[in-house]
């Protein structure tokens, strides 16, 4: 059952959100699988029988709503830092980079926490739609398109829209789960807004290795694409073991400091996740485990 509190939040959310879109409402309404008509009620304050259960959460899954209270704190980490610099460039500048890093050292939660503050810059977890068909009409919808009626017409109507508005920006993660026909659509989109959209791919090693793998045999669209994506990897963790060693335990450090305000404690499950070679995950869960 959701509760008038919780469509509440998620009201809120929407209209928050609404601030950094640079559609129009029609469009705005669209990428949150709305009628233009319920999204006018909606803004006037209207919640209640308006849409279904199963529509607001899914509201509340696209735009990051927890009917949880998480008290757990963003740190400025270099991670984040070098997240924020890489997605700003992109943006302002409509280049594209790949990320390629470690898994569990935050890129996924830095990521959407700095695209949420920026106008037309749009987030998509490529492992939940890895198929062509599903990855374009997911991110029209995402951007505010109409994902129904013909294939190449979503297309179409995505690569018109994306050059329509201001400076958009788009941040791919999990790229790496796309399938092969899937991630040479990348090419065309590329093509398509050159000098008008910024493009953030970010993944772990296995995105490395499947783009290595692709140029080494050959397989048409590889090398191009990176070509298109700055042709080269971009990394946070240094690659020395000593440096690398040193990045963990700054890392760890700085997310624990600022969610945990006991320094013994601090000290402890950071060293307890440093001896194991666990991810801010694990650290997670210790502190919240405290808690």
């Amino acid at each position: 059952m959701i509760t008038p509190e919780f469509k509440t939040q998620v009201r809120t959310e929407i209209l928050n959100a609404r601030e950094n879109y640079g559609g129009s409402d029609a469009d705005y309404s669209k990428s949150l699988g709305l009628s233009a008509s319920v999204y006018s009620r909606l803004k006037k304050g209207q919640t209640d029988k308006l849409i279904s259960d199963t529509q607001w959460l899914t509201i509340a899954r696209l735009l990051n709503v927890s009917a949880k209270q998480d008290n757990w704190k963003i740190a400025k980490t270099l991670v984040y830092d070098q997240i924020d610099d890489s997605i700003h460039f992109c943006q302002e500048y409509s280049r594209s980079v790949i990320l390629v890093d470690d898994c569990g050292i935050g890129k996924t939660f830095c990521a959407r926490h700095i695209i949420k503050s920026l106008k037309n810059a749009f987030y998509l977890d490529c492992s939940q739609c890895k198929t062509k068909q599903i990855f374009i009409r997911t991110l029209a919808k995402t951007v505010g398109v109409d994902p129904t009626g013909r294939y190449v017409d979503v297309k179409a109507n995505l690569k018109y829209f994306l050059n329509l508005i201001e400076r958009p920006f788009i941040c791919l993660d999990e790229a790496g789960d796309l399938e092969y026909n899937a991630f040479l659509e990348l090419k065309e989109l590329w093509n398509a807004t050159t000098g008008h959209c910024g493009w953030y791919m970010m993944g772990a090693d296995g995105l490395r290795a499947k783009i290595k793998r692709g140029i080494q045999n050959e397989k048409v669209g590889y090398r191009e694409i990176f070509s298109r994506f700055s042709d080269e990897f971009i990394t946070v963790i240094p690659s020395g073991t000593a440096e690398r060693k040193q990045f963990y335990l700054q890392l760890l450090t700085d997310v624990a400091t600022v969610n945990c305000d006991n320094k013994e404690l601090i000290r402890k499950m950071v060293a307890k996740s440093i001896s194991k070679e666990a991810s801010l995950r694990f650290l997670e869960t210790l502190i919240k485990m405290q808690a």
